[in-house]
């Protein structure tokens, strides 16, 4: 069995800045094995249904696996919206990729012209959900068996640079015999290592990490944040941090106090607060596997015989003939099993299914901003699916505009001296996907500009809280803030102050502070992110190696405390400002558009 696809709706929502670009594919066959085609399968039951598509089980009719029942996870191309056709392409990718005995093997992939199909592998036993639905929970024995080996399968994944991201009771499956196999990849992201980090609210909000849920940027930290969600329900039956909705479910995973049940032994109940760390960089798992391995919880794992399946698994599904799927839900099994031939794909569809199947790179990687005009600058993702630096395909030229969220530049392309519009987009302000979809749709209209590369930048992460840490150093040497000069500032009067970046390190207490304050604090507020101290910088600064030598006089106190911490709020109030957004409403709402229909009444009326 695979997982259906997803609902559109659905709460498993991600709003995902992966650059879209065509899928340049050829398809996957089976090692050693001819070419697939629908004709070859027989269609024996209905698994799963989407939106999206349906989920077969099948059996091969021709070829040396004649006999081999599979399940069939077939897409209408039409359904997909641009951004579901990268998430199928970025989980064809991943099954490719991936060979582990806990993880779902893909074993062909082709297509006709309105469908999508990857065959996988046909696990009997259902999904952990449905076992859990149905016991409600698990002993601390059967979550320790199912926890090691999902431990295994999504070290692997991290060991490939893959970020899982949507774990969860509905995506582990059971094989005949009862061990697991994780599957739906959609909502993966790869290429992302420790230095690296996704951006994306990704996956259902209950298993969210933290990070997740805030976008301050997640790495592979994420999947043993849910990790512990998953270990938690099966132990208790419940989830640990759930409100009566998204907003105050998100709202408990960042600051609720979990309630540990004490009927969880020593051991488990340690594990879970190891995991539930809400700084990644503290929790479990965030330095590899051995550190979960290693866990009294997994003391009597022999983690080499559970690697080699050796290990015998708490639970047997129900057996029966090979193809049964009483562990399927009856709502789908009971239905005649029918493949129509699908409507062909859209007009603007086409060059996202150019081919077919696999390319073992991913589609585009999420990188923090870095000037454009350094060697270290970050590559661009072309449409046609080729990866450049953009020094070394461009020349950037003067603004031609500049945004709340982005800067349009004028640039030349080294090799034609053709001229071209770049378009520079800071994500963490704005998700510029569907304006990449909209381009990627209609952009071959005579009078609709042509999306020719997607650079995609982020924030600035670590230079920003060095930048916030000055404005406390100086506040704190100061007595008054640098920006903004009381509550009553505006955020665009702090802003204009902020852009120019001119601050005093004259007069008042600045009279007696040291040279090497000044210079620290400098380079803390420095315009050029690039040019601002990082962290070990600033632990290496004689200011602060050589403490032990400053004066020990006491700088001035500002008496009015609450002007100074309101112009400190008012600050970075500015920073978090959103200007306002126009609501679009339906265009029968406008004025236009309801005159026009009073006439057309009225001609119509005589």
């Amino acid at each position: 069995m695979v997982d259906e696809p997803m609902e559109e709706g659905e709460a498993d929502s991600c709003h995902d800045e992966g650059v879209v670009k065509e899928i340049p594919i050829t398809h996957h066959v089976k090692e050693g094995y001819e070419k697939a085609d629908p004709a070859q399968f027989e269609l024996l039951k209905v698994l799963g249904q989407g939106s999206f598509g349906k989920v077969f089980l099948v059996r091969k009719k021709t070829g040396p696996d004649a006999g081999q029942l599979y399940a069939m996870k077939v897409l209408k191309k039409a359904s997909l919206k641009v951004r579901d056709r990268v998430r199928t392409k970025m989980e064809r990718d991943i099954l490719v990729e991936v060979n582990h005995p806990f993880i779902v093997k893909l074993h062909y992939a082709f297509q006709t012209e309105g469908k999508l199909y990857l065959i996988l592998d046909f696990l009997r036993g259902g999904d952990v959900f449905t076992r859990l639905s149905k016991e409600v929970l698990f002993t601390e024995e059967d979550v320790k068996f199912y926890l090691a080996e999902l431990a295994l399968a999504l070290d692997h994944l991290h060991q490939l640079g893959i970020v899982y991201r949507d774990l969860k009771p509905e995506n582990i499956l059971l094989d005949e015999i009862g061990h697991i196999k994780l599957t739906d990849f959609g909502l993966s992201k790869e290429s992302v290592d420790q230095e690296k980090k996704a951006y994306s609210f990704c996956g259902t909000v209950e298993y969210m990490a933290p990070e997740v849920v805030n976008r301050r940027g997640h790495s592979q930290s994420a999947d043993w944040w849910s990790y512990g969600v998953l270990m938690f329900e099966m132990l208790t039956g419940t989830l640990p941090f759930q409100g009566k909705d998204r907003n105050e479910t998100m709202n408990m995973i960042l600051k609720a106090k979990l309630g540990m049940p004490q009927f969880l032994s020593a051991e488990a109940q340690s594990l879970l607060r190891m995991l539930f760390k809400r700084n990644p960089a503290n929790r479990l798992g965030s330095e590899g596997v051995e550190e979960i391995k290693r866990h009294l919880f997994f003391a009597n794992i022999d983690w080499d015989k559970l690697y080699k399946r050796e290990v015998q698994p708490p639970f047997k599904p129900a057996s029966g003939k090979p193809d049964d799927t009483f562990c399927f839900d009856p709502e789908f099994t009971a239905k005649t099993p029918k493949d129509s031939p699908g409507l062909p794909a859209s007009a603007n569809a086409h060059q996202l299914f150019k081919g077919f199947s696999f390319v073992a790179t991913s589609i585009a990687e999420e990188y923090k901003i870095t000037p454009i005009t350094s060697a270290n600058v970050l590559p661009i993702v072309q449409i046609n699916g080729n990866a450049a630096q953009f020094g070394e395909v461009y020349e950037l030229k003067e603004d031609i505009g500049v945004g709340s969220y982005s800067v349009c530049k004028r640039c030349i392309h080294a090799t034609t001296n053709m001229e071209f519009a770049v378009k520079i987009i800071d994500k963490s302000k704005r998700d510029p996907s569907e304006e990449i979809e909209i381009l990627m749709r209609y952009g071959q209209h005579p009078n609709i500009i042509t999306l020719k590369d997607v650079l995609m930048q982020q924030g600035y992460d670590a230079a920003c809280d060095i930048w916030s840490l000055g404005v406390l150093f100086y506040t704190m040497l100061a007595g008054y803030t640098p920006f903004a000069n009381g509550p009553n500032d505006t955020p665009e009067e702090i802003l204009l102050r902020i852009g120019n970046g001119k601050f005093s390190l004259s007069g008042g207490n600045w009279d007696n502070i040291s040279d090497g304050a000044k210079d620290l604090l400098s380079h803390m507020l420095h315009m050029d992110p690039h040019q601002r101290y990082t962290a070990e910088q600033i632990l290496k600064h004689s200011w602060i190696t050589h403490r032990d030598q400053l004066p020990n006089d006491q700088p001035k106190r500002n008496d009015v405390s609450h002007v100074v911490k309101g112009a400190m709020v008012a600050t970075y109030s500015a920073l978090t400002h959103k200007t306002f957004q126009p609501v679009l409403e339906p265009v029968a709402a406008s004025s236009l558009a309801q005159r026009r229909s009073m006439k057309k009444r009225t001609s119509t009326g005589l």
